[in-house]
């Protein structure tokens, strides 16, 4: 009978999302860990070559570099994110490979990048710093006009906002308490053409009703543009759409389309349907939209201190549970 394995070969590709500094495991076990802060998607194979674990956060872990020619000996992938979508799911199960992510480690500080994104939009943040630093202030007199909506009416306090939130997991929970300690009403939306379960209120509804609307759950073919023109056909005028979910579940051609024809009032947006985005590669990031109500910023939404301390603890757990126990901590497959 072969001895348990207890020598491991870790490789980290990509610690520039985090840092694992002094990554051991429990005894009897060790390991040989090695670590790379960037890894190039064409530098995969040959990196995890001889690996039994892999740690890393959004390179595509393709049914190519996951095969058994191009990594005989993996045993266990560990994601330092909640979202597995860039890993070949169906070759880790056919192959037996654990896979492990890290929940719920970024929930205070996605909600609070949702907040900035809603504030940004609703005060019409960026609009106007571009005019008052190009001197409108000065030249043109008062600019409170440019925070009206396309209603024609002044901006809402968050005592008149009518939040929609679309996902309700860790993030759509902490969300929804967090929007109500500001004095903000909630609606928590059923899944699309589905009846609406206790506590829930039709997808549709939703759309129509709020006057925010924030997205916050997973991607997966079923969620692919949930929010497309249809979705903007009905909804208010003075609605907002906060996205800080996955690129591809809103529809960003729809979307800038919807805010050039004053359908809504703005949109606030962390994630895009390819990353990195530039505008060669983006419409929400064409030149074009610059005078749209419109705030981008780089999925960046995860980032804080906490998140990083949050994941550290969570993907050493998942290994440490793997060498000992055969199985992540926080299951994926």
């Amino acid at each position: 009978m072969a001895e348990p394995q207890t020598h491991w070969v870790i490789v980290a590709l990509e610690t520039f999302f985090c840092p694992l500094p002094n990554f051991s495991l429990p005894g009897p076990h060790t390991c040989e860990f090695r670590e790379y802060e960037r890894t190039r998607p064409d530098q995969i194979a040959e990196r995890i070559r001889d690996a039994d674990i892999v740690i890393m956060t959004i390179l595509p872990m393709t049914a190519e570099v996951l095969s058994a020619e191009a990594s005989p000996r993996l045993k266990m992938l560990s994601v330092v994110a909640s979202g597995t979508d860039t890993v070949d799911l169906a070759t880790c199960r056919a192959r037996g490979i654990v896979v492990g992510n890290t929940p719920n480690c970024n929930v205070t500080t996605v909600t609070e990048h949702a907040l900035a994104l809603y504030f940004a939009t609703r005060r019409s943040i960026i609009p106007i710093n571009a005019l008052t630093r190009a001197g409108g202030w000065a030249t043109k007199g008062t600019q409170h006009s440019m925070m009206n909506g396309p209603d024609g009416k002044s901006p809402k306090t968050c005592g008149e906002e009518l939040v929609g939130i679309i996902g309700y997991g860790a993030i759509g929970k902490n969300i929804d308490a967090m929007v109500k300690t500001l004095g903000m009403k909630t609606l928590i939306a059923a899944r699309k053409g589905a009846e609406a379960p206790d506590g829930r209120v039709p997808f549709n509804t939703v759309i129509r009703e709020c006057s925010v609307l924030i997205v916050c759950l997973p991607r997966s073919p079923e969620t692919m543009n949930l929010i497309s023109e249809r979705e903007f056909d009905q909804m208010k005028p003075y609605a907002l759409l906060i996205n800080v979910s996955r690129g591809g579940i809103v529809d960003e051609q729809a979307l800038v389309s919807a805010l050039r024809k004053g359908k809504i009032a703005g949109a606030g947006t962390d994630v895009y349907s390819k990353e990195p985005s530039e505008p060669a590669n983006n419409v929400l990031l064409a030149a074009d939209t610059a005078d749209l109500n419109l705030v981008t910023t780089p999925h960046v939404a995860w980032y804080s201190e906490e998140t990083f301390l949050n994941y550290g603890r969570a993907c050493r757990a998942n290994v440490a549970e793997f060498v000992t126990a055969s199985r992540a901590k926080y299951r994926v497959c």
